[in-house]
């Protein structure tokens, strides 16, 4: 029960900048310190004052503290971006993160392409049990490898499918 917690005689930081005398059972003071004068500031700027104590007043108090620190952070990211807000920044993840699993279904059809060719010419050079396909430990020591995981629509043919524009990352081991 955090909102009965005792404090020191100094308002919180939302009766400060406020500017009026912080009462004992001030809704603000158990979640705006006084030492964190900022948070607040932001708080109060994007929702106002009268609006974040309705908010505190009707969320049942054990859930309070999760409410002020979800709203100190929405404040915080509207205030950095005031169009979209956190949407921005959940949008901007998810744009990332579909690029990723783009980039990494690539590289895996690339891999299983690559381990198919390597298997076959495999095959034609010597018997499949004198031959067999270790891959890297680790990647060569050349910036461009990790770079030609990525895929560019001039990589792409009509098909659907991709050309080939680098080397297998496989040794091709001959026993």
């Amino acid at each position: 029960m955090r909102g009965h917690e005792p404090r020191s005689s100094s308002s919180c930081a939302a009766c400060k900048l406020l500017k009026r005398r912080c009462i004992p059972n001030c809704i603000f003071a158990p979640y705006f310190k006084s030492d964190e004068p900022k948070k607040f500031a932001q708080v109060h700027k994007v929702f106002g004052a009268s609006n974040v104590s309705k908010i505190l007043i009707e969320v049942p108090e054990e859930q309070r503290e999760e409410t002020v620190n979800s709203l100190a952070y929405e404040a915080e990211v509207r205030l950095k971006d005031p169009v979209y807000g956190c949407i921005g920044a959940i949008a901007m993840l998810q744009r990332k993160m579909f690029e990723l699993q783009h980039d990494l279904a690539i590289a895996r059809a690339r891999l299983a392409r690559y381990a198919a060719n390597s298997s076959a010419a495999c095959s034609i050079m010597h018997s499949s049990a004198a031959c067999s396909i270790m891959p890297f430990s680790e990647p060569p020591a050349y910036d461009g490898f990790l770079n030609s995981f990525s895929l560019t629509s001039s990589e792409m043919n009509q098909d659907g499918q991709m050309y080939d524009y680098s080397q297998a990352p496989y040794i091709i081991r001959h026993e």
